[in-house]
């Protein structure tokens, strides 16, 4: 990344550094939701599609003591920024980040070789939402080679029965998500919806699925971000550190 100018910024929680572009793609809230959401084993092994500066992979291997995590990442110097995120938090013999798009990883594993998967993937089709001026946002945003179906086939695919899968994505594609879950007979275990505050629409939700069972699905209660002061909500600081500040929005 020594092309472009880069911000770095602390997860405070987890003694996190992590760089990314001051004017491309950058992590918002939603990842940390997400890292902080999905179960992992104790021990085990992680993929991330699609995994940008890194900062799913670098909270999970915080979390979780004994797991490790391959990112997936189609764009070059987002996959290069991910590895020097590792190197910067000490995480290289458990993190690495590989320059592939997410519809060839079937092609560089085989079936079933991860204990886990998660995903936070373009939560937009190619001709909806605003297109940004700036580099990197539109294909993490949008759609461009793999779409929802395409996440979930190679999620199903990669992990092993009865593993985790952790997804976030945007509720107007909620039935969606649910019939393509459903037609890879993948069960969807826990959901939570994610507004921005307590009288606005959700915004995301975050979903867990599993591979080779069966349940009922617990639809846990909602998360909201802000209170009515503005201000992050006392569950929003805890997962953030009480004193994280700001670290984006949800997109």
């Amino acid at each position: 990344m020594s092309d472009e100018r880069v911000t770095l910024d602390e997860v405070r929680r987890f003694g996190l550094r992590i760089a990314q572009p001051a004017d491309g793609y950058r992590f918002s809230l939603d990842a940390l939701l997400l890292a902080v959401f999905v179960t992992a084993p104790e021990k085990g092994r992680i993929v991330d599609l699609g995994t940008g500066c890194g900062v799913i992979a670098l909270v999970l291997c915080s979390r979780f003591a004994g797991v490790s995590v391959v990112g997936i990442e189609n764009n070059e110097a987002m996959a290069a920024c991910a590895r020097e995120n590792a190197s910067r938090n000490g995480l290289t013999d458990r993190i690495d980040a590989l320059f592939a798009d997410v519809v060839t990883a079937k092609s560089l594993f085989p079936v079933s070789s991860f204990d886990g998967v998660v995903a936070n993937p373009p939560f937009r089709t190619p001709i909806s939402g605003r297109v940004s001026p700036k580099a990197g946002r539109d294909t993490a945003r949008h759609e461009s080679t793999a779409g929802i179906a395409d996440f979930l086939s190679v999620a199903k695919y990669l992990v092993k029965p009865s593993g985790r899968i952790g997804f976030v994505y945007h509720p107007d594609r909620l039935a969606e998500f649910i019939h393509c879950a459903a037609g890879l007979n993948l069960a969807l275990l826990r959901l939570r919806m994610v507004h921005g505050s307590l009288d606005a629409p959700a915004r995301i939700f975050l979903a867990e699925l599993a591979k080779g069972r069966r349940g009922a699905t617990a639809v846990l209660p909602p998360l909201i971000v802000h209170g009515s002061d503005g201000d992050y909500t006392p569950e929003v600081f805890r997962i953030l550190g009480m004193d994280a500040g700001r670290v984006g929005e949800i997109r």
